[in-house]
């Protein structure tokens, strides 16, 4: 893992389960994509989406072999515990469960897997892990060697949910239990897109016990912060001068359009907290909009930090769609389907997200990131700048 140690328009993404899947649902799959958006794509064209294109974060995800379809669009240290902070318990169930509790299983088998996957089954569900003070665990990276499997479900249902829907993320264990871990709702009367997350599915406030970070948007949609949290430095600067308390920027998250705009898939690029050698997350606890993860990404500097991209879909003529494989994960196309690695090992996937159902997504995210970082990536891509599906 020493890659992750600190140092000095829409283009249809598809999910295929390997070589004979895919001549089996070449047909079906070919359809869910655009004619227009595939004819546009050339073979050069999907070239440009790797490689350098991908560090200059212009990446658009698109769905490569052996995984389901999907679309793309532009558009360590925990916080201060607060006082009389109640003691959580992972939840199993609640708000945004399926009520049969099986995982999401797909229709084609797992293919296109490289060397060190070959022989792995897909995995129905996260293995064992004691989740105790929800609070903590949202922050704490997943285990080396684990990947961390979990749905997101999107609740429009109320009044005003249709603008302002609320997601819930449950981890999906091996035994098809699922286990509550975080909550997460648009603001209203934000000037930016703004998120909020919590602990509890229910009481998503600001000023709740169970507030543990937020996911805030540039005016454009196109950049977003991820926080945990704590106080900004304008509301406890003057307080805490030595930084206790400070709030910590646990992920940035920028999107933009490649040469194709919106008939090709978007490209995406992550920057999060580096690990030190204890594997503790560095803390990023900026006093100034120069010290931001955005503004240092921008500027290439890059010390203590992680830079990651969405993996490079590629183009498939038999089903005229960009293609990514999922293993099983992914089973429908959408704007929102996307992969996180690191340029140094593109086969191990950091973060995954995409669909299954019309309100139901699968993320899945290994070591270093955690929860709160994995589910707040998530939400930027369903922000209504960005996605169009």
């Amino acid at each position: 893992m020493s890659a992750f140690l600190a140092s000095g328009g829409s283009g249809s993404i598809k999910v295929l389960g390997g070589a004979a899947a895919a001549a089996k649902d070449a047909g079906a799959a070919a359809k869910s994509c655009s004619g227009a958006a595939a004819k546009s794509c050339s073979g050069a064209a999907a070239k440009s989406c790797s490689g350098a294109a991908a560090k200059s974060c212009s990446g658009a995800a698109a769905p490569a072999e052996g995984s389901s379809s999907s679309s793309s669009n532009t558009d360590g240290a925990a916080p201060a515990k607060k006082e009389k902070r109640v003691k959580k318990r992972g939840r199993k169930g609640g708000p945004g469960a399926d009520e049969d509790g099986d995982p999401d299983k797909s229709d084609s088998p797992s293919g296109g897997k490289s060397g060190k996957d070959a022989a792995a089954e897909t995995p129905l569900g996260t293995p064992p892990i004691e989740v105790g003070d929800l609070d903590a665990f949202a922050l704490m990276p997943a285990p080396q060697g684990i990947t961390v499997m979990c749905r997101i479900t999107r609740d429009k249902k109320g009044m005003d949910r249709g603008m302002y829907p609320t997601y819930f993320l449950h981890m999906e264990r091996d035994d098809g239990r699922k286990v509550f871990l975080l909550a997460g709702r648009k603001r209203k009367r934000s000037k930016t897109s703004n998120y909020l997350i919590a602990t509890d599915p229910v009481d998503l406030s600001r000023d709740g016990d169970s507030f543990v970070g937020k996911l805030r948007a540039n005016l454009m949609g196109t950049k977003f912060t991820v926080f945990d949290g704590g106080l900004s430095f304008e509301k406890r600067g003057a307080l805490a001068r030595d930084g206790t308390g400070l709030r910590q920027e646990m992920a940035a998250v920028c999107y933009e359009t490649n040469v194709l705009g919106f008939k090709g898939p978007r490209r995406m690029a992550v920057v999060i907290p580096g690990m030190d050698a204890e594997q503790q997350r560095v803390a990023i606890r900026p006093r100034g909009e120069r010290d931001s993860l955005l503004s240092r990404w921008t500027m290439r500097s890059l010390e203590g930090l992680i830079e990651l991209h969405n993996k490079s879909p590629v183009w498939n003529d038999e089903t005229q769609s960009y293609v990514l494989n999922f293993h099983g994960r992914v089973t429908q196309a959408s704007v929102k389907n996307f992969q996180i690695v690191h340029d140094t090992d593109l086969d191990y996937i950091v973060m995954q997200f995409g669909r299954v159902a019309e309100e139901v997504f699968t993320m899945d995210y290994s070591y270093p990131m955690c929860a709160l970082q994995a589910f707040a990536i998530a939400l930027s891509s369903f922000d209504g700048k960005l996605a169009c599906e």
